[in-house]
């Protein structure tokens, strides 16, 4: 085994095992045997990232990009720093460059949505989650991302009718009938937001979620009951 390679393997062992400060070292030491090993300098940026320190993160995966061509996982990983940075504009070029890299890559396609959303470019955002829906109709983060989005923008018709279909690929999406509950009550159609609300409450698993959608739920049945919905937790 070439020594750059027992430093490599040893980092990425201890990359795989959140050990991300003491991963560093060893990436380091890879790098300084093989300068031109785009994978270490791609470890050393995920390690950073991990750890919060986006600027040394963007300069290691920035190298990887320039050693590599079309490195996918490196631009895919910019993009990440770049939204956490809070410069979506940069995320947005980075997740294009994955794009080209990987074309059928959905979850870059779905980043770059939510980066133009974050720049509040709704209508390229919809379009994006839209397109994301109709060429990889069991994608169910699209579904989630659009229909939060139209709630956002007050289109609750159309935000039901997403939440809908996303019921209909998994009718155990647990937040959907949430969503659904909230836009039937804004539509002022509040039996069918109890309904949702209902059918949300049924489920098992407990979410920070649960706690909202119960106060909602036990409002709108007030003047009916004196008998609130509880959720064993």
């Amino acid at each position: 085994m070439k020594v750059q390679n027992k430093y490599y393997e040893k980092a990425n062992n201890l990359r795989f095992e959140s050990l991300y400060r003491e991963a560093t070292a060893s990436y380091l030491n890879a790098i300084l045997i093989d300068r031109k090993s785009a994978e270490s300098y791609f470890g050393l940026g995920v390690c950073y990232k991990n750890l919060g320190e986006y600027e040394k993160a963007v300069k290691y995966l920035e190298t990887a990009t320039e050693l590599r061509t079309k490195y996918y996982e490196a631009y895919f990983e910019l993009g990440v720093c770049h939204q956490l940075q809070g410069i979506a504009c940069g995320a947005i070029k980075n997740f294009v460059q994955a794009i080209q890299a990987r074309p059928d890559s959905e979850e870059a396609i779905l980043q770059l949505g939510i980066s133009h959303e974050i720049c509040e470019e709704y209508d390229m955002a919809l379009m994006i989650y839209q397109k994301l829906i109709e060429n990889s109709p069991n994608f169910e983060k699209a579904y989630e991302c659009k229909s939060a989005l139209l709630m956002k923008l007050g289109n609750y018709r159309e935000a039901g009718n997403v939440l809908n279909g996303l019921i209909k690929i998994n009718p155990e999406y647990k937040s959907a009938y949430a969503g659904l509950g909230i836009c039937f009550e804004k539509l002022g159609q509040k039996n069918k937001a109890r309904r949702f609300y209902r059918k949300f409450l049924s489920f098992d698993e407990f979410s920070p979620q649960t706690e909202f959608i119960l106060d909602r739920f036990n409002s709108s049945i007030k003047k009916i009951s004196n008998k609130p919905f509880t959720v064993v937790k």
